[in-house]
């Protein structure tokens, strides 16, 4: 593209990505884990995308498009509904949850104070230990406006840390294992108090408990703790976290496991690949590659979207990362999934889908010889605008790319999908598929640009430069210079004129030569100035014939007052 000196404040859609923590809910009358997300996060915080352009005869670094994250705290965000209903409950088998009974002789209080807890907590009676433990796990599950600072402010965590280690106490164990889960579900400081508490080491010892709702406890401390950021995943991969994870899921069948103890272990494993600045160790990455793969295979919708999820974070970033996860062979699994009809696994995998061809033009064809082309009608024209503009978004990266990938774009009817979310597609998709425009116009063959606008174009592209949305404006300003650059090669620029004319974008283009933008001024003015300025001295109803040799650019309708180009 040529409008590089803009391209890099171009700002974009948030990225909607799972919630990393979760909290456990305590249900009355039943043994039953029930998870809830955090949702403290504004969903409307904006986040940025640094702009890059692929190859088109200039260095590829200039071409593409990425997303960068903007200090937003994701760990807060609150997931598709599909997370919470997921995670909604889990319950322990029944030989787990026999030394939990609710009402072991009526000894448990039905609510005690903090007070009462640390009291308890602090007694040398296990019994009376575990009582209070179980008080403070009630207290912590409650849906709302949970007590957490005021666990912390009474000094009970580093107790609730010693008791993960008491191995002749199994339900002391799981009690304190579920209370420090629900405080590291909480904020960063929050978070803090459960590390600094010493609280992961512990939980790692726990992941080989024999006990396995125990074990699957751990996990979900763990994964809460790798959620917080890339400081706390770090240091959960630094005490060792992620062979002992793995050995959780090695067995020949996953079948095998509980769904939700299996569902649990990826949700953690995919904490484990989120958050950037900096990314997960490339070692750490290479570790878990293998078993994510194993788990795109998996038939459980949940666990294939968490997959998917985890993937998508490992993709986004540079391209000797996305090449570490493209050279497992997992992208045409991807591509397969990508045609699923279940959105929260369609989602999860376009994202990923559209890392990866933000990547090298090599890694970009493995996308399109995976058949990946053939979603894209589907997909462009989705009922949801998140999955319409996540498409057209992968789309600017594709046509970013070589002219024969731009061909395989043509050639799967791709360009009339595009036209069409010019169209009618709500704006943040117009603004995706503008790039993908223009990024077409840029690179592809006076062919190539010639079907384009016979393509019926011009039109939806030319309304959106009355967007107030100035850097969308001047995208949409290097297409028609590229478009008229073309015209230029074949001598049909009189005619591209006439049809730019006639559907209303010569006004729109001279409107904007009042624009406050000064880099909207002088684009539009060099257009008029270049193609326009002569025009009021022509006779307009004349309009030269086209020979058989020419290059025909027409309007769609077939009106007596269409152009030939």
């Amino acid at each position: 593209m040529r409008c590089q000196r803009f391209m890099t404040q171009w700002n974009f859609f948030v990225p909607t990505f799972p919630s990393g923590k979760q909290a456990c809910f305590y249900l009355s009358h039943s043994k039953i884990l029930t998870s809830k997300m955090s949702t403290n996060e504004n969903a409307n915080t904006p986040s940025a995308r640094l702009n890059r352009f692929k190859n088109k005869g200039k260095d590829s670094t200039e071409m593409r498009r990425r997303r960068i994250e903007v200090n937003v705290e994701l760990r807060k965000a609150k997931k598709d509904d599909q997370m919470l209903k997921r995670r909604n409950v889990s319950t322990l088998p029944d030989d787990a949850t026999s030394p939990l009974q609710e009402n072991r002789g009526n000894q448990v209080l039905a609510h005690w104070s903090v007070e009462e807890i640390v009291k308890g907590v602090n007694s040398n009676n296990m019994e009376l230990q575990l009582q209070a433990t179980q008080a403070a796990r009630k207290l912590l599950s409650r849906e709302k406006q949970p007590p957490i600072d005021n666990i912390i402010r009474a000094g009970l965590i580093p107790k609730f840390v010693s008791f993960l280690g008491k191995t002749d106490c199994s339900p002391i164990q799981f009690e304190s294992a579920w209370a420090l889960t629900n405080i590291a579900s909480g904020t960063s400081e929050q978070t803090k108090a459960v590390v600094d508490g010493g609280a992961i080491p512990a939980f790692i010892s726990l992941l080989a408990s024999p006990h396995t709702h125990i074990s699957e406890q751990a996990v979900w401390a763990l994964g809460n703790i790798a959620g917080d950021g890339s400081a706390y995943r770090d240091l959960v991969i630094k005490y060792g976290a992620i062979e002992p994870l793995l050995s959780l899921l090695a067995v020949p069948d996953l079948s095998s496991l509980a769904s939700g103890y299996l569902r649990n272990v990826t949700w953690t494993l995919s904490n484990l690949c989120r958050n950037k600045n900096p990314a997960p160790p490339i070692e750490a990455i290479q570790q878990i590659l293998p078993t994510l793969v194993r788990l795109l295979h998996h038939d459980d919708p949940e666990v294939l979207a968490d997959t998917c999820w985890a993937i998508s974070y490992l993709t986004d970033g540079s391209n000797d990362r996305i090449e570490v996860v493209v050279k497992t062979g997992l992208v045409p699994q991807l591509v397969r999934l990508l045609g699923c009809s279940e959105l929260p696994i369609m989602t999860p995998s376009l994202r990923a889908i559209g890392n990866i061809v933000t990547g090298t033009d090599e890694q970009t064809q493995i996308v399109i010889d995976s058949g990946a082309l053939a979603v894209f009608p589907s997909l462009l024209s989705h009922h949801k605008n998140n999955i319409q503009k996540e498409a057209a978004w992968t789309m600017s990266n594709i046509t970013a790319g070589r002219q024969d990938q731009i061909q395989r774009v043509i050639d799967h009817g791709l360009v009339p999908y595009l036209i069409g979310v010019l169209r009618k597609g709500d704006f943040k998709s117009q603004k995706e598929a503008v790039w993908a425009v223009t990024n077409y116009t840029s690179g592809g063959t006076i062919d190539q640009i010639v079907y384009l606008v016979q393509a019926g174009v011009l039109e939806p592209l030319l309304n959106l430069l009355s967007t107030k949305d100035s850097k969308t404006v001047l995208v949409i300003l290097d297409a028609v210079s590229n478009i008229f650059m073309a015209a230029e090669k074949i001598n049909e620029t009189e005619k591209l004129c006439l049809m730019i004319e006639e559907c209303g974008g010569l006004d729109r283009i001279e409107a904007l030569q009042s624009h406050e933008n000064e880099q909207v001024y002088r684009a539009s003015s060099t257009i008029i100035e270049k193609y326009f300025s002569a025009e009021e001295e022509e006779d307009q109803n004349v309009v030269p014939d086209s020979t058989a040799d020419s290059y025909t650019f027409q309007i769609q309708d077939s009106t007596p007052n269409s152009f030939n180009f």
